[in-house]
């Protein structure tokens, strides 16, 4: 039968979601107290169908909020759906939240075998596989330490070593290949590689679209809980970004054999038609925020080279970013700055107004300044976190007016990705 070659089987898959605005909602709800609704519901995916075939490698991409985690965590059981059907033929071992598992007081040793034994292992066939995992995560004699004492990334390389080791005949993968550093990537995708080779089934998820151009056979397209299309890598990956600046129409698209995609009415109305007043939802609710408030920032957002407001750019073309700033006192010489961070807290880039030499004048009390920085994105493809602030000098003394730390996210979409944390653009000549 040709059921016996499907891995996965995806059926009208619904996520629904219920929000409350206020915890004793849910409680007066759940005790039925009354027959109103208290609740809202989000859809995080609606009704996606997908078949992925034993041995095919089919990539996922969407922007964040797009249900692309949800649906690898559905797959492998980690969320129950609100509706539908997943069929799973084969072993899973799935790199989504490595380390989700280990219990912080035993040592590696001892989450090795916890973990083997969750997925379904024996105690000897983890035993076969431990010298692998142990070469592979390459932490020494830490490995017989409480993991609650490794490094972060110690941590990650032995999570990463025993799903990646176990040789299960199903693999997922979600932003996981690159952990470490730059000679553990490289070790993680080779070890991707033989996998594809060895004709595992690989279910990926990535917004470093380089590496789901070469790796995937096939890949479906997610945006707002809803499958917009789903064919060939280099046709899917061209549809996305036009998608993300507003610019897909139907007109333009030659859909290839093969290419499932939605009518352009349908994208506009879960896309966005690229409107330069829609706000991206990106904005996050646990800032840290601080300071004199002798300056305010009263609105902040990024846009695209369109002008369009968004938190995902394309490496390679320019993008804004805005922040209007009301004055409640007279400051003699304010500073406007931003600040880049990845996803572990690294500060990866930034300025201000007084290292640009842009803006070096005094302001009144009422004043409303609205500054926009400009400027190419180079950054790697991933996920990064955006700060501002307005600080100055009064006196010899530095002074904090406002500050938001971490105040938006902005997720940089890919198609080459080079070594460490930006680009350098490098033309190479071989004679």
């Amino acid at each position: 039968m040709a059921d016996e070659k499907i891995a996965i089987q995806v059926k009208n898959l619904d996520k629904v979601y219920k929000l409350y605005d206020k915890p004793s909602d849910r409680l007066k709800e759940t005790l039925g107290l009354g027959r109103k609704k208290r609740h809202r519901e989000h859809h995080a995916l609606k009704d996606i169908n997908l078949t992925i075939r034993q041995g095919e490698t089919v990539g996922i991409i969407g922007t964040n909020g797009s249900g692309k985690s949800t649906i690898l965590k559905i797959i492998t059981g980690v969320l129950n759906p609100s509706g539908g059907e997943v069929i799973v033929n084969g072993r899973i071992s799935a790199l989504l939240e490595l380390g989700a598992g280990f219990n912080m007081e035993y040592n590696g040793i001892e989450n090795i075998y916890l973990n083997g034994t969750m997925i379904g292992f024996t105690q000897k066939e983890i035993e076969e596989k431990m010298s692998d995992i142990l070469e592979f995560a390459d932490i020494g004699e830490y490995v017989h330490q409480p993991v609650k004492t490794y490094s972060s990334g110690m941590f990650v390389r032995l999570a990463f070593a025993v799903a990646i080791n176990i040789e299960p005949e199903i693999l997922i993968v979600d932003e996981a290949l690159s952990v470490g550093d730059v000679f553990f990537q490289a070790k993680c995708y080779h070890k991707f590689e033989e996998f594809k080779q060895m004709g595992k089934t690989i279910l990926f998820v990535s917004h470093d679209l380089s590496s789901i151009s070469k790796y995937c056979d096939r890949v479906m397209l997610l945006n707002q809980g809803v499958k917009l299309g789903e064919g060939k890598p280099k046709e899917m990956i061209d549809t996305y970004k036009r998608v993300l600046v507003g610019q897909y129409t139907v007109e333009d698209a030659q859909e290839p054999e093969g290419t499932e995609l939605l009518e352009d009415e349908q994208i506009r109305a879960l896309a966005g038609s690229g409107g330069k007043n829609s706000a991206p939802a990106n904005v996050n609710p646990e800032l840290l925020e601080y300071g004199s408030k002798k300056a305010l920032i009263t609105e902040y957002y990024i846009t695209d080279e369109k002008g369009t407001k968004t938190s995902a750019i394309l490496k390679g073309s320019d993008f804004h970013i805005h922040m209007k700033v009301d004055m409640a006192e007279d400051i003699a010489a304010p500073v406007f700055a931003f600040t880049i961070k990845n996803i572990k807290g690294t500060e990866i880039t930034g300025t201000n107004t007084m290292f640009e030499k842009a803006f070096l004048e005094s302001v009144k009390a009422g004043e409303t300044k609205e500054i926009v920085f400009t400027q190419e994105m180079n950054l790697q493809g991933g996920e990064y976190l955006l700060s501002l602030g307005v600080t100055g000098y009064e006196g010899d003394d530095f002074t904090v007016y406002h500050r938001l730390y971490d105040v938006l996210n902005l997720t940089v979409i890919s198609d080459k990705n080079t070594v460490g944390f930006y680009d350098m653009n490098s033309k190479i000549e071989i004679y």
